[in-house]
């Protein structure tokens, strides 16, 4: 946490770009100068962009490095090892690691509970000082399964839990309203003949009857025990987001249609939708487009669902689509920051955390030449 300076460099403020420096000390940004002038030991920007660090809320990443194929488990402090770096890699300096609580129990073993003890490592390998950016949790709370309470009374207010997400899987509403959406992608990643799709899904509607009520219910009880966000999930329809509004929700994930997100602004609710379904003009779901809604003004937040070099590429396509970058800057940066109470980062400002990248913008995309979390440098 020496002393920084970011010299010759285009710094995104808040509401514009500043041809300037930037002054990093004891972890926090002390100076911010206009000119192009490098003084002597300054770290020389060639006019890439410097802005604050990206913060991500939802993330599966971790989870691809725990299981990289079907019924692998690799091991988890190379995996959470490796996650971590690149994420730094990618101008990631925050971090809500998303975990499946709620398990349904079968011979494979392939829907088991794993979140407490991936979270324990996760938090072991942060405590040690191992990981380069900050890392929170993000408890995905499936309704449709059997184990969810008893998963969840498992943490407490000490396990760094940011959000808990209501997930409601249910085949024919929500995500998957249109069951053929459905059918075509369990069929694709799990192989599952006609006769076993019919089965999975009427397994899981039997689980949604027997357990939903009680499941919801108890998810929004331990997010106020833990002190966590609450977030919903494909919200579908205005009475989705009627329910989302009475739980308390802050933060809605991926509503899929713009009947919802409007609904979502009337309640007050930040709407964030995938990068990846902005970059490829669409959802895989079938659901409303990210770009519909940027276009709307309904877009608050973006996160890099399940591809995390995404989340720069899309701050910069939607400050091209609204003309205006830090716009574009701020749904991954003080957006996020803000829906999650982290009042120290997010944005370049004076003693703010200096959580801060320089990107060389290429081809629309952007490369990061250089990360820095509370001062230090991680990439």
């Amino acid at each position: 946490m020496s002393l920084t300076i970011l010299a010759n460099a285009r710094i995104v403020l808040p509401d514009s770009v500043q041809m300037g420096s930037l002054r990093i000390d004891g972890g926090r940004i002390v100076d911010i100068a206009a000119g192009g002038g490098v003084p002597e030991g300054a770290v020389d920007c060639e006019g890439d962009l410097v802005m604050p660090g990206l913060i991500e809320l939802h993330t599966d990443n971790l989870e691809r490095h725990i299981q990289p194929r079907p019924k692998v488990d690799w091991p988890h402090a190379a995996a959470i090892v490796a996650h971590d770096a690149e994420l730094a890699s990618v101008g990631i300096t925050t971090v809500f690691d998303a975990m499946r609580v709620g398990s349904v129990p079968n011979p494979r073993n392939d829907y088991a509970a794993y979140a407490r003890g991936l979270a324990t490592e996760l938090l072991q390998l942060r405590a040690e000082g191992v990981l380069r950016i900050s890392h929170y949790l993000h408890l995905r709370a499936e309704i449709c399964s059997q184990t969810l309470i008893e998963e969840m009374a498992a943490f407490g207010p000490v396990d760094r839990i940011g959000i808990v997400s209501l997930m409601d899987h249910t085949p024919g509403q929500r995500q998957f309203r249109d069951v053929s959406r459905l059918k075509q992608y369990v069929q694709g990643k799990h192989g599952m003949s006609d006769g076993q799709f019919l089965q999975h899904v009427a397994h899981l509607r039997a689980l949604r009857d027997r357990y939903g009520e009680a499941h919801e219910a108890a998810a929004v009880s331990e997010a106020r025990r833990y002190g966590a966000v609450l977030a919903s999930h494909d919200d579908t329809i205005g009475e989705h987001v009627e329910v989302s509004a009475a739980h308390g929700v802050r933060l809605a994930e991926f509503p899929t249609t713009l009947e919802a997100a409007s609904a979502c602004q009337d309640h007050g609710i930040a709407v964030m939708m995938g990068a990846p379904n902005l970059i490829r003009g669409g959802s895989h779901s079938g659901n409303v487009a990210a770009s519909a809604l940027a276009e709307a003004g309904m877009l608050d937040i973006v996160s890099s669902d399940y591809v995390p070099s995404a989340l720069l590429s899309a701050a910069l396509m939607l400050g091209d689509l609204w003309g205006d970058l830090p716009r574009g800057v701020r749904t991954v940066t003080t957006a996020p920051a803000d829906v999650v109470g982290l009042t120290d980062r997010g944005r370049v400002e004076i003693c703010a955390r200096a959580d801060v990248i320089r990107v060389h913008s290429i081809a629309g995309a952007g490369a990061v030449r250089g990360a820095w979390v509370a001062g230090r440098r991680v990439a």
